[in-house]
């Protein structure tokens, strides 16, 4: 499962778009991704969650030409199912990329997804 997605648009700034049930998903996007800040891509196993960051496919950039990034915590199964950058690309990329196109097209930051 997804737990969090999180990402910029091409308008709009840095957002979970999937938080699930969490009320506040920093704590645990921050647990998952210590150690890896600034690295363009991520997998990492922290505690039975990975952690993926990879850019994005479609080579998107935001307004001001900085290069989009996505990253996912996962669990459960799909969490299993990613044992790399690439793996989680091909596993996780088909899930969530129409609804970013859709995103990706809107002026305003979307409401998370659930």
């Amino acid at each position: 499962m997804i737990l969090l997605w999180a990402t910029r648009g091409r308008d709009w700034g840095f957002r979970f778009l999937i938080r699930r049930d969490l009320v506040d998903p920093l704590p645990e996007y921050d647990r998952v991704f210590a150690g890896h800040y600034g690295q363009p891509e991520v997998c990492a196993r922290v505690d039975g969650r990975v952690g993926l960051r990879f850019a994005d496919p479609d080579d998107r950039k935001d307004s001001s030409g900085r290069a989009i990034s996505h990253d996912f915590v996962l669990e459960g199964s799909l969490g299993n199912r990613v044992t790399s950058v690439d793996t989680g690309i091909e596993v996780v990329w088909p899930m969530v990329a129409s609804r970013y196109a859709t995103a990706w097209d809107s002026k305003a930051p979307p409401s998370a997804f659930a």
